[in-house]
């Protein structure tokens, strides 16, 4: 039976190549730094666990969640959190909406608002999923492309006028990932304006927005006056929380847009497990995760200060959980990575693989299974130093 054509626009999900790779290398019996896939190392915290236990001893947990648009005290959560800790008041029955996990968030966004021709306004390099999904829609993805010069914002200058008026979403995220970059709220203004203009939905994920250094704590677009009428935000309890196996998270701003979303979603899934949705929304207002936070920092000035003592110039990531640094003179994105991988026994992401735009960088995770206090972070950079031959002159 010949499958569907519109799989043959996208190709192989780029975690799943890199999940070969590392079984290949594990099965070898290598001793492998596993610096790639941006999942949390360490557990989610016992208290989530304990009302998780709770919540899944009620009965009433067990059956179909028949609300509107997710459970009640999740989305009540949800809005309470979003008032502390953003400033903004949401309606919890118009304005936030539950997700199994934010990237099914921004798949069904593209599945709501794109007709074959249509254009989405992408970054690149970037998060897969708006991109991947913008083509199984039947859409266009016009890309913007993000450089170290404009601080890995889009210019949304650039964009052509034809293209813009064509244009139904525009994708930013930020905290970015893979860059690790933020969004400034003049950016965000921009942003807004420029939807205004061209009559666009602003589909912003922010996904890290809790995983923050140095006291820097992230501004949600919907901060910025006038941008509920133009735009939706993408939560996600994963990177927050050490939740990633849970699938939960919420999308919150304009109402037409959560009402478009939340239509295409009880079409296709029957919401999550009602018990994990009411212990991700206590957590929400009941437990900080400054204990995984400070080990990341800690990972994060152990790898910048060792890579730049190798030759590198690297700044500080003020948020997310990602090093994105530029491959020496004489290698691609992909044959530094695989240098690294077969030489050093690290495993990194070429930066390719977000897009042509990451070319020439390679993605490195502080999510480290087996690492305590960053002891393997450093071995890292020792195996580097060790068995990467680096001239940053040629």
């Amino acid at each position: 039976m010949q499958r569907a054509k519109r799989l043959d626009l996208i190709p192989p999900y780029l975690f799943g190549e890199i999940a070969r790779l590392k079984a290949e290398a594990v099965a070898a019996g290598r001793d492998l730094i596993d610096l790639g896939i941006g999942d949390p190392d360490q557990p989610t915290p016992p208290a989530i666990l304990a009302k998780l236990s709770e919540a899944a001893r009620d009965p009433e947990t067990h059956r179909y969640d028949e609300s509107p648009a997710g459970d009640p005290s999740f989305l009540e959560a949800c809005a309470r959190w979003f008032r502390t800790r953003f400033g903004v008041t949401l309606d919890p029955k118009t304005e936030l909406l539950q997700l199994i996990g934010s990237k099914e968030g921004l798949a069904h966004l593209c599945w709501g608002y794109i007709d074959p021709g249509d254009v989405a306004l992408v970054p690149d390099p970037a998060y897969t999923v708006p991109k991947v999904n913008t083509l199984l829609a039947g859409g266009t993805p016009h890309l913007m492309p993000l450089t170290a010069q404009n601080k890995w914002l889009p210019d949304l200058s650039a964009v052509p006028t034809d293209v813009a008026r064509q244009a139904k979403l525009l994708f930013l995220n930020y905290p970015n990932n893979p860059t690790g970059a933020v969004a400034t709220p003049e950016f965000f203004a921009e942003a807004v304006r420029f939807a205004r203009e061209f009559d666009l939905l602003i589909c912003q994920d922010c996904a890290y927005a809790e995983v923050g250094y140095d006291g820097y704590r992230a501004p949600s677009i919907l901060e910025t006056p006038g941008a509920l009428d133009v735009a939706i935000e993408t939560h996600s309890l994963s990177k927050t929380f050490n939740m990633t196996g849970w699938r939960i998270g919420f999308a919150a701003g304009n109402k037409d847009a959560v009402a478009t979303l939340n239509r295409v979603k009880s079409n296709i899934d029957s919401k999550q497990f009602a018990a994990i949705a009411r212990a991700g929304g206590w957590a929400m207002e009941h437990v900080n995760n400054d204990r995984t936070l400070d080990l990341y920092k800690r990972r994060r000035d152990i790898l910048i200060n060792g890579l730049n003592g190798l030759g590198w110039n690297a700044p500080l990531p003020q948020a997310a959980f990602y090093v994105w640094v530029p491959v020496p003179p004489g290698y691609t994105s992909m044959s530094f990575a695989k240098d690294l991988l077969e030489k050093a026994g690290v495993l990194a992401i070429p930066g390719v693989g977000y897009g042509e735009n990451g070319e020439g960088y390679v993605r490195m995770s502080l999510t480290l299974t087996g690492d305590e206090n960053g002891e393997r972070v450093q071995e890292a950079v020792d195996r580097i130093r060790e068995h990467i031959p680096i001239r940053w002159t040629v």
